[in-house]
């Protein structure tokens, strides 16, 4: 069996990852190849085939693969070959609308993503709230299965105590040290505005939340994968950049607590029950002209939402009592969009798509593998 996985256009991350690391863990005979980025290449371990996204390599390993594992669209022209199982994985819960739900798209941009989403054979969703939403979103006829998302599993296993401690000693991080975790969402008039368009400023005054919360805080910025090139943050010691980390499940892990403004990353950092502040500068803007919500983040935000660089600090400064504050909050939003996650999603995705894997009596080690706590 031919098995090509894709994340965000050529990452070793994601769900397609915790899936692959699962396949193998399980012994089952198959070929896998990863489309990977130039940029990307040197997170992949060096056991992991891969060809590069784009290239004519790429679209022959796709129109040769007996499974496509991806977790969005796959912005290349090829040919899915009769008997070929493409799983749509997606990448989070969505609060912003998405395709066909959009306010805006460039022209011509969403009937080019149409040809990839007709391949779809099977589509995941997170939750019981998603399902009819991604349904909608890209007119998907075909199967949605909630399960969880697999990404996740690792935020449940019984290695995440170790993944922690390993992930904060390798950036440099103390013990007593509180991590604040910065994951910024992309903004389409941006992206799409071209060469010329405008950059983006780092909203955060640096300086004023070194001297209000001293050395013991560090800022983890986490920048989207379609703004990486647009973002230039100013130079600190207390920022450190960690947009390249291969994946961000280990981040979530690290953080003390996370600041974000509308990214699916609030969905997935949830699962860990720590404390998250909204900084939403231009909310407004935002949700009334850029792209839209599928609902009003005001009424389910599990942390305050923040306005000024300011109030964010101050926050920060009083996250405990924050976090009591929202406690109620919080709880809700993990029953909304959690429920599912339980550290058991690679496995019920692979009960799917391997069933005769499955049914040979070879065993999951998801919930708690090596593998997964190596992500």
């Amino acid at each position: 069996m031919n098995i090509v996985y894709v994340a965000f256009r050529g990452h070793f991350s994601d769900s397609p990852r915790a899936l692959y690391r699962e396949i193998r863990a399980r012994g089952i005979e198959a070929t896998h190849t990863w489309l990977s980025a130039p940029h990307t290449q040197e997170t992949f371990p060096d056991d992991v085939a891969t060809v590069t996204f784009g290239s004519p390599e790429s679209i022959a390993a796709l129109e040769g693969a007996d499974l496509v594992i991806s977790n969005d669209h796959i912005p290349l022209d090829w040919e899915k070959r009769p008997g070929t199982t493409y799983l749509q994985t997606w990448h989070g819960t969505m609060l912003k609308r998405v395709h066909n739900d959009v306010l805006w798209a460039p022209e011509g941009r969403l009937a080019y993503l149409d040809q990839d989403i007709a391949r779809w054979d099977l589509l995941l969703s997170p939750n019981a709230v998603t399902t009819e939403r991604l349904r909608k979103a890209f007119g998907f006829t075909g199967p949605i299965h909630e399960t969880g998302l697999p990404r996740n599993d690792l935020l449940h296993s019984p290695q995440r105590d170790e993944v922690r401690a390993r992930v904060r000693a390798d950036l440099g991080i103390g013990e007593d040290q509180r991590v604040v975790l910065y994951t910024p969402t992309w903004r389409d008039d941006l992206v799409f505005a071209g060469a010329e368009g405008r950059s983006f400023e780092f909203p955060i005054d640096l300086d004023a939340f070194t001297q209000r919360l001293g050395a013991d805080h560090v800022l983890l910025l986490r920048l989207h994968n379609m703004v990486l090139d647009r973002l230039n943050p100013a130079e600190g010691s207390v920022i450190r950049d960690v947009s390249g980390y291969p994946d961000i499940q280990d981040l979530y892990l690290a953080a003390d607590v996370m600041v974000t403004d509308y990214s699916s990353t609030m969905f997935d950092f949830a699962n860990t029950g720590r404390p998250m502040v909204f900084f939403t500068y231009d909310l407004d803007r935002y949700r009334d002209e850029l792209r839209g919500f599928y609902f009003d983040l005001e009424d389910v935000a599990p942390g305050p939402l923040v306005h000024t660089s300011e109030e964010l600090v101050d926050a920060l400064a009083d996250i405990d009592r924050v976090s009591e504050k929202h406690a109620a909050r919080y709880a809700h939003f993990q029953e909304l969009f959690t429920h599912l996650e339980d550290g058991a999603a690679t496995r019920r995705v692979l009960d799917l798509i391997l069933p005769a894997a499955t049914a040979s009596g070879q065993t999951s080690t998801t919930e708690g593998d090596d593998a997964g706590a190596q992500r």
